[in-house]
């Protein structure tokens, strides 16, 4: 028996990138996985195949998270697939940089609408279905907390205001012991910032470690979260940055 045997997890955009590596390391430790994508389906469809290569169960949602109903929808067929839900990680992202006086209205709405409503959103359908022991863990960013340089006022106000969301929900949510806690990834060698990438050099001058996270590096503290050693952390703030906001 593994930590999360026995328990079903759903992690938005989990088809590639910090996504894949947290609905892989949760299958890994015995975790059903369900996971959300917008339009990689064969990506997506990956995952599924290596969790259940692994003995787990596996499902790949389609879901266009800024719209008002996915999210929801997505926690549904979730439990209707595996009969519970103990485990909710909003990772899913995007990123539109530059000066704010140029942000189009569309950069904006989908900024917004997928990383604060969707997620508030994804939050008020699992409420009913997690239980004592019951994790929401949401994928923030270092800007939230610290901006070295400029271009991403946009980005770094839609991660801020999940520090607001987690505090207030491990308040709401305590009595019922379920925890709520913020991951905030620095730079990650994904496809969106590539560890070789055309600016990675001043990325990582800004870190004390001088290096990119790997995306297994943000799913291992997600797993630590979800886990036996995450049942008394809630509300709190966790940098997975290599020292960024040091």
């Amino acid at each position: 028996m593994t930590a999360l045997t026995g328990r079903v997890a759903l992690v938005t955009g989990g088809s590639r990138g910090i996504g894949r590596a947290i609905a892989l390391r949760l299958a890994g430790d015995g975790a059903d996985v369900a996971l959300t994508y917008a339009a990689a389906a064969d990506r997506a469809h990956g995952v599924v195949a290596e969790i259940e290569a692994g003995g787990r169960r596996g499902l790949a949602i389609q879901a266009d998270l800024t719209g008002t109903g996915a999210a929801a929808e997505a926690v549904a067929a979730t439990v209707a697939r595996f009969g519970r839900l103990d485990i909710l990680v909003n990772n899913a992202g995007v990123f539109h940089g530059g000066a704010p006086e140029e942000a189009s209205i569309e950069a904006i709405d989908e900024t917004l609408n997928l990383h604060v409503r969707a997620v508030f959103l994804a939050v008020r359908a699992a409420i009913p279905h997690l239980g004592e022991g019951g994790r929401i863990i949401s994928i923030g960013s270092s800007f939230a907390e610290r901006v070295p340089y400029p271009g991403v006022s946009l980005y770094s106000m839609s991660k801020s205001a999940l520090i607001g969301l987690t505090r207030g929900l491990a308040r709401d949510l305590g009595p019922r012991g379920v925890t709520a806690n913020l991951v905030h990834p620095g730079s990650t060698d994904t496809e969106m910032n590539p560890a070789d990438g055309e600016d990675a050099d001043l990325e990582r001058s800004f870190t004390a470690l001088g290096r990119y996270n790997s995306p297994e590096d943000v799913a291992h503290t997600v797993a630590h979260l979800a886990g036996p050693g995450g049942r008394n952390i809630t509300g709190a703030s966790i940098a997975v940055d290599a020292g960024v906001t040091a």
